[in-house]
Parts: C-alpha cells; structure tokens; sequence
C-alpha cells in the first residue's frame, strides 16, 4: 500500500504521473529516495524505447545572460506540437538554454553527458530521459549554439 501523501509530493516534485508514481512508491514501500531512483531507471528504459522515434515538432530556446556578453540558442524537440507548447517542455528548454551559455560544449553529445548546473548530481541526458517519461514522446536536443564577447 502507497501513503497517499508521499504520492502527491512525489507527482509534485516529479512531475510523472500519478499511476507511475503509485507504482514507484508501492515497488519501494513508500521509500521516497528509492521511489524516485525506480522513477529515474524507467524513464531511462521509456527513453531506450523512443529513441528512434520521430521528432519533427519542437521549439528553439534562447538565453542571455544579465552581462549581456554570453548568449545561447537550444533547439530542443519532441514528436508533437502538444508536447512542445506544454509549460514543462518550455521550463525545459529554457533551463538547457542557460545550461548552455553557463558551461561551454563544442557537440550536443558533450552537452547532454554534462552534469546539470542546478543539481550536479544528475546529467543533462538524465534531464532529457525524465522529460521523456513525464511526455511519453521521444525527446531530443538537436542543436546548440553558444556565442560570447
């Protein structure tokens, strides 16, 4: 049996859905820290299962920074127009847009094996497979582009 406020705070901080997180906290008896690793390693999997699916939609996102010497554009995408005008894929493609202009990459595979500049503890591409497991679409980060004075 699931707490049922531990499913609200683990959907509020996770952003999944409710049965997934149901499931999570069931699968490690109500163990938040270990629901949330159960979370991560499926959204992993969900990401190996979409990864060749088609990402025609998505946005381009951009960041300046408060010197206005640092700039960057991200394009990030996903398989439909549904999923590319959703808050969180927005909240998404900005956080990758300042990630961007923070930390320098010459390709996107160097980007997405940075560690995330708000949690070092996860990866860019761990950002990207939650999003994946929150969506049910495949996502991708297509192209990046850092300019500075």
């Amino acid at each position: 049996m699931y707490d049922i406020k531990k499913l609200k705070q683990l959907r509020d901080e996770t952003g999944v859905s409710f049965s997934l997180c149901k499931k999570a906290l069931e699968e490690s008896k109500n163990d938040m820290v270990e629901a949330k690793k159960l979370l991560s390693r499926w959204g992993q999997d969900k990401a190996a299962s979409k990864s060749d699916r088609k990402t025609a939609a998505g946005a381009i996102f951009s960041y300046i920074h408060h010197n206005k010497k640092i700039a960057s554009l991200v394009e990030l995408n996903c398989e439909t127009d549904f999923v590319s005008g959703n808050k969180d894929f927005q909240s998404l493609g900005q956080e990758l847009a300042m990630q961007v202009a923070s930390l320098p990459a010459e390709t996107v595979e160097e980007f997405v094996e940075q560690e995330y500049i708000r949690d070092p503890s996860k990866k860019i591409n761990e950002l990207v497979k939650d999003a994946i497991l929150k969506f049910g679409e495949n996502i991708k980060v297509n192209r990046i582009i850092r300019w500075s004075i």
